[in-house]
């Protein structure tokens, strides 16, 4: 087979001629090519009018065209893209002719698919727009109508960007397709002075370009063009500057602007500054959080489309709209790029143009079932090739069926049925789609009417809400409503709904607005009982989440009730969300979104019982060290973008305390220390360069700042440094010198006993490496068991002066409690001479050192799990600073849950025996060591700012 050949047109299907006469005409002009081309023809020509009048005045061409389509449709590309500006008309015109008879005879014959079809209509509409306006550009600049403009501009059209919008923007144009365009300028392009010349220009050239493809001549036209995408058109030009444009979005853009930037996309002009536009457009199309409050936008504008159009009727096939109607390409189109803004903000993956593409992004981040997805593409393209066909017969701009017998008889020879079976499937498909799209928006349309409320709500609660702040605007106000009966419902079948109530009352009270949220409940009802299960368990919880609902989000994405990552994959995770925003302030904000939806889990978890404390401390832990992991380097880079590259091997921060320990609870603090190793260096190297102590000392405030302070998304964590060398009277970063320096020979015992829990969380690995091996080394050293345990007893008379325990839920605080037993396990370490951080560890290093016996060990193991899991229940139900005393049924159920307790007063009074027992086994452990009532109080700890124990 000769090359041509290979390369020529294939028939996997052929249409029927509806007029045999015409249809014999153009065989016979024909009568010299294969029976498959004459038939193609034929049936072609026989079936629409306006192919005829194609095939005939363009049959010279054609006969090459068949023979490779592909090569004829680039050579008409590169005819028109060589077109001089003189016939740039012209020349676009013929080129149309041409693509478009290609294309139909492609498309008919099933030689290329859908989108092989709409992506040439599309490449050949961006290469004519570029050509027409890069043409006018050269004239005005040739007149030197573009001030400040030469000829090596025109290249980039002067700093016009045009962009193709809709189904031009996605590669998705019909057959007979008007474009719908947005035209911006960079005006950083021009000087100040000669911004208006150079505006007025911007609009001559976009309304010229339009008209040369837009007008009709002798030789037909190019494309009819829409320029009212445009921000607020009825008033603007048809040319604005970009910085208008955005300033326009950010203010006033609506949600039927933000679906058009789905499929937004610079075809012409500069390519370059349009694609930099877009992506300064990311936040407002592609908000953060789950956007549900877009599917009311979208139905709405969806209604108003049925009334405008009159194509809100039932459906019947004659007449209906493929592209308005009822089940027709627009549903199809709405319930993808709605799904898109609602989650493609937090998730890239599904910023996609194309339908198609959009519905399988959207069924592979589980948004909607791969079935859903196929049966919505399915009928997607078999709607866009009836459409093609529709618009086949007369070259007309129309998505309607025809009305007449005899015009749906030439669609259906176009696709070579029988007209009767294909309105009975085309019907099929219709309702089928709009099955599928229409409970998506209207997703109560058909709900039974709620019950009445039952007498157990307290009617005057409910009756003051429409007051509060999240419910005063009628969006909001109108979306609660739909939301409330259920609501109310879910809440009527809780163990006490009275306190349930006045729960979910104060969490409305504390919200700032709340169409986001009542729009995501009333999406994803079941989230609703997660709602109640929070704010009728923890109120501090619940208090949270009024002023961060977003949190919300998360518990939609596939992995929430998934295992936990892990501490390395969180540090990836994190790192890789950070690399991707350049801005030092967005990535402080994206770090607080992130922490607190990953913290917001692991309360869930713990709250659900899906986790014990013990593991909800692990996880705290772990999300601590990520943030600190992920943001030291940010914060590092920001810090020598001024002063230049930490100096020396750089720094590591050292976790203490229960963070060290790997245990946190839900409202710890973090107990950190900077330390650093500069070498040989005395100073940085940067624009403003510092020398190494306050170079660190800043570098130190700067990471405490990027943990802790309050910030559009909140903070972070409250950071304490006292446990550094020499406390609050020595500097805030530590040399690797004077550290180790200072444990050998300056440290009290009480530093000594901190130094066991001791971790490095982030920074230089081979400092790193260094300090653990100069930890084990250090607490490896053998002690004397007198001084240990006289400071130990000291440690523990200043702790029962300080503060006193607050009740007997209070498990932290006091004589056989937390602290208690920590500074026993601490103290058991130190004497064994070794490195374990873990309480439980410690207790076992006791028993080695021969200080404990093992049964006392095993009783203060026993009460400290049990501390624990009391502590890490009442720290998520009342927050920080509470005295950890248990109100509601909800918090006390859940209390006893993670517990392992049936009966509150069982629990407490296994509390206050351990208490009991604890503190008797550690007096006993300590034993008849003297006491020094004259014991200096460490320098680096005063009374007047201690509020706990430096070794917590």
């Amino acid at each position: 087979m000769s090359q041509s050949l290979s390369h020529s047109l294939k028939l996997h299907r052929c249409p029927r001629p509806f007029d045999p006469a015409i249809s014999a005409e153009v065989v016979a002009e024909f009568a010299h090519l294969s029976p498959e081309f004459q038939a193609l023809l034929g049936g072609t020509a026989g079936s629409s009018p306006y192919l005829n009048t194609l095939i005939r005045s363009e049959q010279a061409w054609l006969e090459g065209a068949l023979l490779n389509p592909e090569a004829a449709r680039d050579a008409e590309f590169q005819t028109c893209r060589a077109a001089p500006p003189d016939q740039v008309k012209s020349i676009l015109r013929a080129g149309k002719r041409r693509i478009a008879l290609l294309c139909a005879l492609c498309d008919l014959s099933g030689h290329w698919p859908l989108e092989e079809v709409t992506g040439t209509l599309t490449r050949f509409g961006e290469l004519a727009v570029d050509v027409a306006l890069k043409a006018e550009i050269a004239l005005l600049i040739k007149r030197n109508k573009l001030p400040g403009m030469g000829e090596e501009d025109i290249a980039t059209a002067a700093g016009m960007s045009v962009f193709a919008m809709g189904k031009m923007g996605a590669y998705e144009l019909n057959y007979s397709s008007d474009i719908d365009l947005i035209c911006l300028f960079d005006e950083t392009r021009f000087a100040r002075d000669d911004f208006l010349d150079a505006r007025q220009a911007m609009v001559r050239a976009t309304r010229n370009m339009s008209a040369a493809l837009n007008d009709r001549t002798a030789e037909g036209y190019v494309f009819r063009t829409d320029l009212r995408l445009r921000p607020d058109p009825s008033v603007t030009p048809v040319a604005l500057a970009m910085a208008a444009a955005e300033h326009y979005y950010e203010s006033l853009g609506r949600t039927w602007e933000r679906a058009a930037y789905i499929k937004a996309r610079a075809c012409a002009g500069d390519i370059a500054a349009g694609e930099a536009f877009l992506k300064t457009l990311t936040p407002f199309v592609w908000r953060r959080h789950l956007d549900f409050a877009a599917i009311e936008d979208a139905h709405n504008m969806r209604l108003r489309i049925r009334e405008n159009k009159g194509t809100g009727g039932p459906i019947t096939v004659l007449g209906h709209d493929m592209k308005l109607g009822r089940g027709g390409i627009r549903e199809i189109e709405f319930f993808t790029q709605t799904r898109q803004l609602i989650a493609g903000g937090r998730d890239p993956s599904l910023r996609v143009r194309g339908t198609v593409e959009g519905l399988e992004a959207l069924a592979a981040a589980g948004w909607i079932t791969s079935e859903v997805a196929a049966t919505l593409a399915g009928h997607y393209r078999a709607h866009r090739e009836i459409e093609h066909r529709i618009q086949m017969v007369h070259d007309a701009q129309t998505h309607r069926m025809p009305t007449s017998q005899e015009g749906l008889s030439r669609v259906a020879c176009l696709m070579d049925v029988e007209a009767e079976s294909f309105v009975s499937g085309l019907r099929d498909r219709l309702s089928e789609v709009h099955r599928l799209t229409e409970d998506f928006f209207a997703p109560g349309s058909s709900a039974k009417p709620a019950e009445p409320l039952p007498e157990a709500l307290d009617q005057s609660v409910i009756a003051r809400w429409p007051s509060y702040p999240a419910l005063r605007s009628d969006r909001g106000a109108r979306v609660f409503e739909r939301l409330k009966p259920e609501l109310l419902s879910r809440l009527a079948r809780t163990a006490n709904p009275k306190e349930a109530l006045l729960a979910l009352d104060g969490f409305l009270a504390g919200m700032p607005a709340g169409v986001q949220l009542f729009s995501l409940f009333e999406a994803n009802p079941q989230l609703i009982d997660l709602l109640v299960d929070i704010v009728g368990t923890s109120p501090a919880l619940a208090n949270h989440l009024s002023r961060n609902a977003s949190v919300f989000d998360a518990v939609l994405d596939g992995g929430f009730f998934a295992e936990w990552p892990g501490r390395d994959w969180l540090i990836a995770d994190l790192e890789q969300a950070l690399d991707g925003e350049g801005d030092y302030e967005r990535q402080l904000d994206l770090t607080r979104r992130w922490h607190r939806e990953w913290h917001f889990r692991t309360g869930v978890h713990h709250l659900r019982g899906l986790i014990g404390a013990e593991t909800a401390g692990q996880q705290y832990a772990d999300l601590a060290d990520a943030v600190i992991t992920a943001l030291l380097p940010k914060v590092a880079a920001q810090f020598a973008s001024k002063h230049g590259p930490m100096p020396g091997r750089g720094c590591v921060i050292l976790g203490m305390g229960s963070l060290g320990a790997g245990q946190l609870s839900a409202t710890s603090d973090l107990d950190l220390i900077m330390i650093y190793d500069p070498l040989e260096e005395d100073s940085s190297d940067g624009k403003r360069p510092l020398a190494v102590r306050p170079y660190y000392a800043r570098l130190t405030q700067a990471m405490v700042t990027a943990l802790s302070a309050p910030m559009s998304q909140g903070r972070l964590y409250e950071v304490d440094m006292r446990l550094r060398p020499s406390g609050n009277q020595g500097p805030v970063a530590t040399s690797w010198q004077s550290f180790t320096q200072y444990q050998e020979h300056d440290a009290w015992v009480w530093e000594h006993l901190a130094l066991t829990r001791a971790r490095v969380v982030a920074g230089e690995e081979t400092l790193a490496r260094d300090l653990e091996t100069f930890r084990c080394a250090f607490l490896a050293k053998p002690r004397s068991r007198q001084e240990v345990l006289s400071e130990v007893i000291e440690m523990r008379r200043r702790l029962a002066a300080a503060k006193a325990p607050e009740g007997v839920w209070d498990a932290k605080t006091g004589p056989g409690r937390m602290l208690d037993i920590e500074l026993i396990a601490q103290a058991g370490t130190l004497l064994a001479g070794r490195s374990t951080r873990a309480v439980a560890e410690g207790l076992s290093a006791g028993v080695a050192s021969g200080w404990l016996s093992d049964a006392q060990a095993q009783g203060l193991r026993r009460s400290y799990a049990l501390y624990w899991s009391v502590q890490g229940a009442t720290r998520l139900i009342a927050g920080k600073g509470s005295d950890g005393a248990v109100r509601g049924e909800g918090g006390a159920a859940f209390l006893l849950r993670s517990t392992g307790f049936d009966d509150l007063s069982l629990l407490q009074q296994a509390l206050e025996d351990a208490y009991a027992e604890a503190a008797a086994i550690i007096e006993a452990a300590l034993g008849p060591v003297s006491q020094n009532p004259d014991a200096q109080e460490p320098e680096s700890q005063s009374n007047d700012d201690q509020d706990d124990t430096p070794l917590s």
